[in-house]
């Protein structure tokens, strides 16, 4: 961990040329000699006297897990990390919100939820009470479409004992009472009626619908006809069935040492049965679909919030490191294209990004923003034209520089947190990532080229099948957005909107 320090050390002036390139922007715009001091051009502006960089790749030889398995086929990986005495434990499931049957979609992700509310040894008050008084967090969940359920545990290395006790007790034994069972479901049905009223929410919600289908990554929230069906026995079921040491990765960081830590994983573990774990297919993406159009109707609403993207990749796709400069170029920041364009240069909002990822299916790349409605119009046209220009321009080689020193400085920064180290081993483990994926990750950013972000943008950023969904007055925003193509129009329950073109 010492050789990690002193890497993130040399990289700190790195770090501070891209506070200072920043700062030294605003303070060139706010002496432009304008009377607005919120929104003002950069355009033309030159970027003076900066702090020299150092050109060399950083690279890095990350500290290494060690690994064991118990007799019944639970797999720990630790990460020693002595700089503080701490210690946080992750049980990872290899079965999550993609093991869910069709009709009962949202159950992995309840049952992570309701694990603290009560087991055959606690009561939900009194593992609420005794995490408290250790100290320690206690949290769990699981996503509607992800490959796993988690269980994470923190606190002082000194109670490590009474910790795994209660995280021990809460993944083994719930017994998911109906009361908490029942009082769950009303909080979350509450909950999504609530989330309609966000615009945020309808936007990614209908975007997530256009690119999946019928897939379970169309959902962001489970179908309301699952929560009301969710019972005690299903619960109970679905942890039975897949809540197994043969299905379950235990990863731990901290201030302690694998011959203090196995003997105690034996002892809360130890005796954890088996079970035949039933195989979970992981569906692929839809093809996909034609370009569309959705608008949600918000009468009288000040903003228009607008989401643009395709399908995107694998996680595990030869493509991400080029997608992965190419998303950093376009809207991965303040310094990006689209932040520039959208707020910097015309004042339209108060930000504009994009964002890509990936699973063991392929994830989306979408730009998104929130603008004023009168200007919905303008904001729609530099969206597009962002987006053609990523694809028909190769990128200067000062701004491809800048963003790799940015993706490489924001990484040996996470290499400070052993959680974020562990989160990288559990990646690497999930994926099958090569041994030495994270201690090239740098050398693999700056081999990116401007040929490969072309490549990469004509081929994600597919016009022909782009979905564009818009949340707003629909008297003000339908005829912006019929410029582009048909508009669909729906309300915020998700049902369509009769219209003169219907």
């Amino acid at each position: 961990m010492k050789r990690i320090g002193h890497i993130v050390r040399n990289l700190l002036l790195l770090v501070l040329t891209f506070g200072l390139s920043f700062a030294v922007a605003r303070q060139i715009r706010a002496q432009g000699g304008t009377n607005s001091p919120v929104q003002q051009s950069s355009k033309g502006a030159v970027i003076k006297g900066r702090a020299p960089v150092n050109k060399d790749i950083l690279r890095v030889k990350l500290p290494k897990a060690q690994e064991a398995s118990l007799e019944n086929g639970l797999k720990v990986v630790l990460l020693e990390s002595h700089k503080v005495p701490t210690v946080t434990t992750q049980m990872v499931i290899l079965s999550g919100g993609l093991a869910d049957a069709p009709d009962y979609r949202g159950l992995a992700s309840f049952t992570a939820s309701l694990l603290r509310e009560g087991t055959t040894k606690r009561t939900s008050k009194e593992i609420a009470e005794q995490a408290d008084a250790l100290g320690a967090t206690l949290v769990a969940g699981s996503g509607l479409s992800s490959l796993t359920s988690n269980v994470t545990t923190s606190g002082l290395v000194e109670n490590v004992d009474q910790m795994l006790d209660i995280f021990a007790d809460v993944i083994r034994n719930p017994i998911f009472p109906r009361e908490e069972v029942e009082k769950f479901k009303t909080r979350t049905l509450a909950q999504l009626q609530f989330q309609r009223s966000s615009p945020q929410f309808l936007a990614q919600e209908q975007f997530s619908r256009a690119v999946y289908g019928d897939h379970p990554a169309s959902l962001i929230v489970p179908p309301i006809a699952s929560i009301k069906k969710f019972s005690t026995k299903d619960l109970a079921e679905f942890h039975a069935t897949y809540y197994r040491p043969n299905n379950a990765i235990l990863a731990i960081v901290g201030d302690i040492t694998l011959k203090e830590i196995l003997p105690k994983l034996e002892k809360v573990f130890g005796d954890w049965k088996k079970g035949e774990i039933p195989a979970t297919k992981v569906p692929a993406a839809p093809a996909p679909v034609g370009s569309r159009i959705f608008l949600i109707d918000r009468p009288g609403s000040v903003q228009t919030v607008l989401q643009l993207g395709n399908l995107g990749i694998e996680r595990t796709d030869p493509d991400y490191f080029s997608l992965l400069l190419a998303d950093k170029v376009l809207g991965g920041g303040p310094a990006a294209r689209l932040f520039l364009n959208l707020r910097e240069n015309k004042g339209y909002t108060y930000g504009a990004y994009s964002s890509f990822g990936g699973s063991k299916f392929r994830g989306t790349w979408v730009s998104s923003s929130e603008v004023r409605t009168d200007v919905t119009e303008g904001a729609m046209k530099e969206f597009m034209y962002e987006l053609k220009r990523l694809r028909d321009e190769k990128v200067g080689a000062t701004e491809l520089e800048d963003a790799k020193r940015a993706i490489v400085g924001n990484f040996a920064l996470s290499l400070e947190q052993p959680q974020n180290l562990l989160q990288n081993i559990i990646t690497q483990k999930l994926y099958n990532l090569p041994a030495d994926y994270w201690d090239m990750y740098p050398q693999r950013v700056a081999a990116v080229t401007p040929e490969d972000i072309q490549r990469v943008a004509q081929k994600y950023i597919d016009l022909q099948h782009i979905q564009i969904v818009a949340v707003g007055d629909a008297t003000k925003a339908r005829d912006v957005l019929a410029k582009y193509g048909k508009v669909e129009v729906y309300d915020a329950e998700g049902n369509p909107v009769a219209t003169k073109d219907n």
